[in-house]
């Protein structure tokens, strides 16, 4: 099974908020979830990022790839692969 890394989009019309999310790449993107481990704000000055480190290491561990735009705010957190 391929999991993924992305972004789920969430909150109104134009000003969309999104969740980490770790899922199956077979999956729709607003659709089923294995584990949400992060939320990404970018309407905030400066953008707001929460990330569970310790979760995304182990999924990063066990082989999930990362899209990338989680890439980046993954390496913006300061969590490498």
């Amino acid at each position: 099974m391929a999991v993924k890394m992305r972004l789920k989009r969430m909150g109104k019309k134009k000003t969309a908020i999104y969740r980490i999310v770790v899922a199956d790449a077979r999956s729709p993107r607003d659709g089923r979830n294995i584990e949400e481990i992060g939320f990404y704000d970018p309407n905030q000055e400066p953008a707001e990022v929460r990330i569970d480190a310790e979760a995304a290491k182990a999924w990063l561990s066990k082989g999930a790839q990362p899209t990338d735009t989680v890439a980046r705010l993954l390496k913006n957190a300061g969590i490498e692969k």
